[in-house]
C-alpha cells in the first residue's frame, strides 16, 4: 500500500529540499520587494535585500499579527501585501479572532489548489484513502479549516459529510447513518462528541481522528481520552489562517508534526530577542511562504511554541518535525510565585483523572502588573467524587508546575463546550 500522497516531494533528500527552498525563497523575496509597499517599508532599514543562503532569512524583521491588523485598517480591505489582483482572488478567510480583530487573507485559485494538495498529503499520512468517508466537523463559515479540509478531501477522492462545527445531533445522526471512517474537528469538539455518544449509549464507527485548530492532541492524556472515548487513532495537525490552514501533520509513526517544507520555511525564535534558536530548543514558530501567490508573508511570527528537528523520521519523510506538536502559545505563559507554566501542563494533569471531565480553565488574577492568584477550574465527570479527587489533583499540579494554584471543582456540565478554539486562560486585570 502506498505510504505517501506525493512521494517524490515528501521523501526528497534534505540537500535537494533545501536547494528548492532557497530558489523559492529568493523568488518570493524579490517579488515582495518589487511589488509590495508593505514589505518595501518593512525592509527599508536593511542594508541589502538579498538572499544567498537560507540563513540570510534571519536578517529580515518578523511580521506580527498586530502589524497586519493595522495594515488592513489603514489600507482596506486587505492591506498592501496582497499581490494578486482581485480578478485572481478565489476565496477570502479571516483568522479566528481569538486574539483580537480578525486578520483577513485571500487565496488565488492556484493557492487553493496548493493548499488542497498539502492538506491531502496530511490526510493521506493519517491513513485515509480514496473512497473513505470523512465527517468534517470544522466550520464551513469564514473560518478557514472547514473548506480547506473539504478541498483536500475531494482531491483525495473521499466522500465528505460536510456537517461543519457544532450541530451535535446532526453529527450523531450522520455517524449512525453512514458510519464514517474519519472525523476532522478540534480536540475540544471531539471530546464533546464523545460525551454525547456516551450519554446516548451510541457506539462510535470512527477509526481515524484528525484533530487541529488548537493545541492538545499530542498531549498524552488528551490523545488517550480521544482514542479511548471514540475508539479511533487520534492524529494531530496544524495550520493557521494567515499562513494557509494545514501545512503540518503527524504520520503513522506519530513522532511529531511534519511541515510541508517545499511550501513553507520554518524557524524557531526566542520570544524576547526574535533571534533563531538552535534545533531542538523551545521557541516561537516563525513561518515564511515559499509558494503563496495572493498574500505571501515572510517571517510571520505565529506566537505558537514548538521544538523542531531535522532528524530522519521512521516513516521515511524528510521534512522537519515539531516534536510533541504545538506546545501552546507564548502569550498564554503564566508566571506565578516564581514558577512558569503553560496550559498544556495543566491539561496533562487534569485529563489524567477519570473523575474529571475534559474541560478546564485557568483563571489568572493580576494587579499592578503582578499575578496575585491563579485558580485551576476543573469539572467533575459525575456527581459525588469531589473531595477525593481534589487532594490528588492538588498534589499532581504542584509536582507538574512547581507551584500550588488554587483549585475549584464545578458540577458536571458547568464549563462551556465549544466546537471552535477553546480559551483556557482567562485573565482578570486590575490596576
Amino acid at each position: 500500500m502506498a505510504l505517501y500522497w506525493q512521494p517524490e516531494v515528501e521523501t526528497l533528500p534534505r540537500k535537494d529540499l533545501e536547494a528548492l527552498q532557497l530558489a523559492r525563497l529568493r523568488s518570493q523575496v524579490e517579488r515582495l520587494y518589487r511589488e509590495s509597499p508593505f514589505f518595501q517599508e518593512k525592509w527599508a532599514g536593511l542594508k541589502k535585500v538579498e538572499v544567498r543562503h537560507l540563513e540570510d532569512l534571519a536578517q529580515f524583521p518578523v511580521v506580527t499579527k498586530a502589524e497586519l491588523r493595522e495594515e488592513q485598517r489603514l489600507h482596506p480591505p486587505l492591506g498592501r501585501y496582497v499581490l494578486a489582483p482581485p480578478e485572481r482572488w478565489g476565496e477570502y478567510h479571516p483568522s479566528s479572532g481569538t486574539t483580537g480583530f480578525p486578520v483577513g487573507t485571500v487565496w488565488s485559485q492556484g493557492d487553493v489548489e496548493r493548499i488542497a494538495q498539502v492538506t491531502a498529503r496530511t490526510l493521506f499520512a493519517f491513513g485515509l484513502r480514496p473512497g473513505d468517508i470523512l465527517l468534517n466537523g470544522f466550520s464551513y463559515g469564514l473560518w478557514v479549516a472547514g473548506l480547506a479540509v473539504h478541498h483536500a478531501a475531494r482531491a483525495l477522492g473521499l466522500f465528505v459529510l460536510p456537517v461543519g462545527a457544532g450541530q451535535t445531533e446532526r453529527h450523531l445522526e450522520l455517524m449512525a447513518r453512514f458510519r464514517p471512517k474519519a472525523l476532522t474537528a478540534t480536540p475540544s469538539f471531539g471530546l464533546y462528541l464523545a460525551e454525547a455518544l456516551r450519554e446516548r449509549g451510541m457506539e462510535s464507527p470512527l477509526r481515524i481522528g484528525a484533530f487541529g485548530g488548537e493545541a492538545g492532541t499530542e498531549n498524552p492524556a488528551t490523545r488517550r481520552r480521544l482514542e479511548e472515548a471514540l475508539g479511533l487513532k487520534a492524529y494531530d495537525y496544524y495550520g493557521l489562517a494567515e499562513m494557509g490552514p494545514t501545512f503540518a501533520g503527524e504520520c503513522e509513526a506519530q513522532a511529531g508534526l511534519h511541515f510541508a517544507e517545499d511550501h513553507y520555511l520554518v524557524e524557531v525564535v526566542d520570544p524576547e530577542t526574535k533571534e533563531p534558536l538552535p534545533e531542538g530548543e523551545l521557541g516561537v514558530l516563525v513561518l515564511t511562504h515559499l509558494t503563496r501567490e495572493a498574500t505571501p508573508l515572510v517571517r510571520y511570527y505565529t506566537g505558537d511554541l514548538a521544538r523542531i528537528t531535522k532528524e530522519p523520521c521512521p516513516c521515511g519523510r524528510t521534512h522537519l518535525r515539531a516534536l510533541g506538536g504545538i506546545l501552546g502559545r507564548a502569550d498564554d505563559l503564566v508566571v506565578y510565585r516564581g514558577a512558569k507554566f503553560y496550559p498544556s501542563q495543566v491539561e496533562e494533569v487534569v485529563r489524567r483523572f477519570p473523575e474529571l471531565s475534559s474541560e478546564y480553565r485557568i483563571e489568572v488574577e493580576e494587579a499592578g502588573g503582578v499575578v496575585r492568584q491563579v485558580t485551576v477550574v476543573a469539572e467533575l465527570a459525575r456527581p459525588g467524587v469531589g473531595e477525593g479527587v481534589l487532594e490528588g489533583l492538588r498534589r499532581s499540579l504542584k509536582e507538574a508546575l512547581g507551584v500550588t494554584p488554587a483549585l475549584r471543582l464545578e458540577a458536571p456540565g458547568t464549563l462551556e463546550r465549544t466546537a471552535f478554539k477553546a480559551k483556557r486562560v482567562v485573565r482578570h486585570v486590575r490596576a
